[in-house]
């Protein structure tokens, strides 16, 4: 009798995992298929089905990714393992095998990038997303003709969910964007320098969260009037510290307007790195005396000095310092 039950127990697990396992197939296709509507195109040189008998593994070989639009671009890389627990068939764990190559579609590729891992995770379904997540240790990308570094750093991660409405009517969606000691060198020399930040906004102004290209849901939050609140923003750069919040908007040319309450602590060494990169470039340098700059305060129990970082047609200026030029969203 022992036995009979144990076949049986056997036999219904078997039957449990290849249902479970079909669920996640369906998962992973419906995703690609969701996907491919907003002009991201995966694909596998060959797929095969395992992890037997508590999880289920999918091992895409020889994967691609085009991405469609008006700077259409094409990854390639060795294989990505994809898994979920029997009992969880919709949240579905990636992990991606330096490394990846990139560049148009068609054409030999421009860029590499590596990384020590490289993970992301989705919960919920194709038609019902709720979570999404990246996580990359020790990211890297080269440029390879002409040989440059683009990006390093120790750390980066990005997290996205729906916190309010649904993904088909009027979502409101977090997103927290973090990094560890990354620097873009390509750039300039401000942004040599390492950075670790942490940066909490919401997007509001959606009308769905259905597949479709990025600049097209900022051509809605624009239309809707909605905005882009940065609840919490921190950005320690050598021995400059800022930490603010605020809100922007999108104009009818896709650029940010808005302002962001910042207080800064330190600013003496970034006022002395803009100075240095405005006399690389023009031969002209930067000389402000602080007390000019605004009233005393503190952070984190050191000193600082309360600024607005505002963006005007996508222009940013850290009170009287220009830090640069944000890109258009559409």
């Amino acid at each position: 009798m022992l036995l009979v039950l144990l076949a049986a127990l056997c036999g219904g697990w078997v039957w449990f995992w290849h249902y479970a396992s079909s669920k996640a197939e369906q998962a992973i296709a419906g995703w690609r298929a969701r996907e491919a509507r907003a002009g991201r195109i995966y694909n596998c040189g060959s797929q095969v089905l395992g992890g037997f008998p508590f999880r289920i593994e999918v091992l895409c070989d020889r994967a691609s990714a085009v991405f469609r639009g008006d700077a259409p671009l094409e990854l390639k890389a060795a294989n990505i393992h994809i898994a979920a627990q029997v009992y969880q068939p919709n949240l579905l764990i990636s992990e991606f095998q330096a490394p990846f190559t990139i560049g148009e579609p068609g054409k030999p590729p421009a860029m590499t990038a590596s990384w020590k891992l490289a993970q992301s995770s989705v919960r919920g379904t194709p038609q019902a997303p709720q979570r999404v997540s990246l996580v990359f240790d020790n990211p890297t990308i080269d440029r390879i003709n002409p040989s440059e570094s683009l990006l390093r750093a120790k750390h980066i991660e990005a997290h996205g969910r729906i916190v309010e409405g649904s993904a088909s009517n009027n979502p409101v969606i977090e997103i927290v964007l973090r990094s560890e000691q990354a620097s873009v060198p390509a750039l300039g020399p401000l942004a040599v320098t390492p950075i670790t930040s942490d940066i909490d906004f919401v997007l509001r102004g959606l009308n769905d969260f259905g597949p479709k290209p990025w600049p097209q849901r900022f051509r809605e939050i624009q239309a809707a009037g909605g905005r882009i609140d940065i609840t919490n923003m921190r950005i320690q750069q050598g021995d400059t510290l800022a930490v603010g919040s605020g809100a922007l908007s999108i104009n009818d040319r896709g650029r940010l307007d808005g302002q962001i309450n910042v207080s800064v602590a330190g600013l003496e060494s970034f006022i002395n790195a803009v100075s240095s990169a405005t006399r690389q470039r023009s031969g002209f340098s930067i000389s402000l005396g602080l007390g000019l700059l605004g009233g005393n305060g503190t952070v984190e129990g050191r000193r600082a000095i309360a600024l607005p970082l505002r963006f005007q047609d996508g222009a940013i200026m850290l009170g009287p310092i220009p830090i640069g030029q944000a890109p258009a969203l559409f």
